[in-house]
């Protein structure tokens, strides 16, 4: 007689657990409001690589920056739009405006002249030749001339350059004793019209020089004494409003200050590293600035204040590490107006024209600090400070505004009163569970800039209690079964989500959805044919958190177990056999839902010794509907009693899809 053999493998599989119900809370727990620039400050790239001077025409609203390196002077808006471009002046550095805005006039040293721009189109005029190797560099107007610092490292002077004859005349030389350190920059007296200033512009000698030109040459009225120390080259100078003072920016961390009647040092502007420019409104009030990359670039001074009111610091744009520098001479006040225009270059980078809209107004910094986190409906306290130049008073008011997912625009709290030392603090307690952001706003007044700061907390919402029924029930295939959530205390959603997840790759599938009844409960039916992970899902509300409740339940593969070619049926004790001859060969047809890759097992036993006997086990291949078909030899089976079944094994019958499942026992017996 022939029996199958026996080949299977013992698995152990549970339904995996893992799900996400992760909260993440974060906060940031202090953030501070922008302190250095007014929201309309601007600045604008320019076509110039580097830069030798800058002037402002307050009659047509230009400024002209010249660039050494391109030998061009470009002309733009305030808005640093490019208008014109005049080009063809190798080495153009120093500029000077006429009186009537008419001209500008250039020194250009590589071509050893002047060079006379007309204002509007920016075309040249005039080319006045100054000499071969003076190297022209620097200009002022004075006393109905023009005045130009020339010459290099060892040696600088001043000369003069008369274009109202009908030739132009060149004086050169006109104070060869103060051996000026490179080409003198110059500057006229905005009281004097006959009084002009010069600096040394290389670091080999200081030498500050003041002169009456009245008598159509520069004689020297003052000059700093030899003996002055620590002092290098100049970058800059500048006239105070009454000419009384002179104020240069040089090597050091100050900007120097000098009684123009003597070059008596007088006092000093505090700034940074090493001063690159120096600029001076009407009204007195002083532009400092340095080339910083690591610190503060400008430093603004009321008049008669030697504490800045206003700092600004311009972010990098180049290749390099720190921030960009101000050019030498990079700093210009609107002509009648307020605003501050500064030049700045960058390493890898085109120069940058900064528009600074409130340079004379305090730029306040508000900082808020709130906690991590905090539950919902319980007070928080929100602190902070409002720092500024010209400090605020106590009891100035600020704007608090909440914003959560209740309001996502923002509610405004009121106004809070600022503390004394600009240190304020209150409570307030959060409605809404999720991110909650405090922004606290200063509105500005008439010397002080808006300010504003914002803060996150993470609110906790109240927990959530969802549970579903079923978890760990095992039930036959195709069996409909009612799944029923239950969902607690909530404050406004009262909807929930139920899904199932068959085993597999087949999609997860919504149940249902809907609003509980009275008593929080929801059902939905499924009729099961894998093991499933059946979950509840609530989304929350601004109160209530997320939560979700899962059930695990198998189901039992489906089978049938048949036979055939029988000839006979016969009742043995109480037990009825399918009968066959022993030269038959019973046919077993056993079925599973289907599924890839699934296999059948059949358990073959004798009745033998008043007893059934295990005889074999055996796995056997389903065909795409589910189905297998086994033959069985009964040759020399006569007399004896034989029972068959067929099972599905979870993880022994080629996939996990379901849970155990055994069929009922088959009975045959064989006659000759």
């Amino acid at each position: 007689m022939f029996f199958w053999g026996v080949s299977f493998i013992v698995r152990k599989r549970t339904l995996s657990a893992a799900t996400s119900l992760a909260v993440l809370f974060s906060s940031a727990a202090l953030v501070a409001g922008t302190a250095g620039h007014a929201a309309a400050d601007s600045n604008k790239v320019l076509p110039v690589s580097s830069v030798g001077d800058m002037v402002v025409d307050g009659v047509h609203q230009k400024i002209f920056i010249s660039d050494p390196y391109l030998g061009k002077v470009v002309a733009t808006d305030y808005a640093g739009t490019v208008l014109a471009t005049a080009t063809g002046l190798p080495g153009v550095t120093g500029l000077a405006l006429s009186g009537d805005a008419g001209s500008l006039y250039a020194a250009v040293p590589g071509a050893d002249v002047v060079v006379s721009l007309e204002t509007q189109t920016v075309t040249e005029t005039a080319r006045y030749a100054i000499g071969e190797g003076t190297d022209p560099q620097h200009l002022a107007l004075a006393g109905g001339k023009i005045w130009f610092g020339y010459g290099n490292g060892d040696h600088g002077d001043i000369g003069s350059l008369d274009v109202s004859g009908a030739e132009p005349v060149v004086t050169l030389a006109q104070d060869a004793e103060t051996n000026y350190s490179g080409a003198p920059r110059l500057v006229s007296s905005p009281t004097n019209p006959n009084s002009i200033a010069a600096a040394s512009s290389y670091y080999h000698r200081f030498k500050v020089g003041v002169y009456d030109v009245t008598a159509g040459t520069a004689s020297r009225t003052a000059r700093t004494a030899d003996s002055v120390s620590n002092r290098s080259m100049i970058n800059d100078l500048a006239y105070t409003p009454d000419g009384s003072r002179l104020i240069t920016a040089g090597a050091g961390n100050q900007h120097f200050v000098w009684q123009s009647s003597d070059l008596a040092e007088v006092g000093a502007y505090a700034s940074d590293h090493h001063g690159a420019a120096v600029a001076v409104a009407p009204d007195g009030t002083v532009a400092a600035g340095s080339d910083s990359s690591y610190g503060k670039d400008v430093f603004v001074y009321r008049p008669g204040e030697t504490t800045s009111v206003r700092q600004y610091d311009f972010p990098g744009t180049g290749t390099s590490s720190g921030g960009d520098e101000l050019a030498d001479g990079g700093l210009a006040w609107e002509p009648g107006g307020s605003r501050l225009f500064a030049v700045t270059t960058a390493y890898g980078a085109n120069a940058r024209l900064h528009v600074l809209d409130t340079p004379t107004m305090s730029a306040p910094a508000v900082t808020v600090k709130v906690p991590a986190t905090a539950p919902v409906l319980k007070p928080l306290t929100v602190t902070g400070t409002v720092t500024a130049s010209l400090p605020l008073p106590a009891g100035t008011p600020l704007t608090v505004t909440r914003y959560d997912v209740d309001a996502p625009q923002g509610k405004v709290l009121g106004t809070k009163a600022l503390g004394a030392n600009g240190a304020f603090s209150f409570t307030d307690t959060p409605t809404a569970g999720g991110g909650v952001t405090y922004k606290v706003e200063y509105a500005g007044d008439a010397t002080h800039n808006g300010a504003s700061a914002t803060a996150k907390v993470e609110v906790s919402r109240n927990k959530t209690a969802l549970t579903l029924d079923r978890n760990g029930l095992t039930v036959n295939f195709n069996t409909p079964v009612w799944y029923t959530a239950t969902l607690g205390p909530t404050y406004k959603n009262r909807e929930v989500e139920i899904w199932a997840d068959p085993y597999g790759p087949e999609p997860k599938k919504l149940l249902r959805r809907g609003t509980v009844n009275s008593e929080g409960k929801l059902a939905a039916q499924l009729k099961m044919t894998r093991d499933t992970w059946v979950s509840v899902n609530f989304a929350g509300d601004t109160r209530s958190a997320p939560a979700e409740a899962r059930s695990a339940v198998y189901t039992r593969a489906g089978l049938t177990t048949t036979l055939s070619r029988h000839y006979k049926w016969t009742k043995i004790g109480s037990t009825w056999y399918q009968t066959y001859h022993q030269t038959a060969d019973p046919m077993i047809a056993a079925w599973h839902n289907s599924y890839p890759n699934r296999k059948t097992r059949l358990d073959l036993q004798i009745w033998y010794g008043g007893a059934w006997q295990h005889v074999a086990s055996d796995y056997f291949q389903l065909n795409a509907n589910g189905m297998a078909y086994v033959t069985v030899d009964g040759d020399g089976a006569a007399g004896y009693r034989f029972r068959v079944r067929s099972a599905y094994i979870d993880g022994s019958s080629g996939d996990s899809a379901n849970t155990n499942a055994y069929g009922g026992w088959k009975y045959f017996n064989f006659t000759s």
